[in-house]
């Protein structure tokens, strides 16, 4: 006989949903691989039991395990902010890291233009 009060035995339409989620963009990031779920663990401090779940989409983490993957995971933080309706945060945050990359590639360019203009095969040319 079951409990009358309790745990939800199966979860609603929008749970999968959001656990589907959760374990695509998981693959995306770690791929269904062994070392995916060590490092998935690692970020989060869940079991491994937990973690096999989120991938297989069967349950999604809460609290903060979602916190956690999200500050480890961009796949995951940007289908949050997606399915949040926030795609005016994850364009900000496109552009910061464009802004960093950029910022990177500029620092190089100098690097080789400094190196370049004491480089004597160079002046001969």
């Amino acid at each position: 006989m079951l409990p009358k009060k309790g745990k939800k035995l199966h979860l609603d339409e929008e749970d999968v949903a959001f656990a589907m989620m959760i374990a695509e963009a998981l693959d995306t990031d770690l791929g269904r691989t062994h070392q995916g779920v060590k490092t998935a663990m690692r970020w989060t401090g869940a079991s491994e039991r937990s973690v096999k779940h989120w991938f297989a989409g069967s349950h999604a983490p809460r609290g903060r395990h979602l916190v956690a993957l999200m500050r480890n995971s961009n796949p995951v933080l940007t289908r949050i902010l997606v399915a949040a309706g926030r795609r005016d945060v994850l364009l900000a945050l496109e552009v910061a890291t464009l802004r960093s990359r950029l910022e990177a590639m500029l620092a190089l360019l100098d690097q080789f233009s400094i190196d370049g203009a004491h480089d004597p095969a160079r002046r001969e040319a």
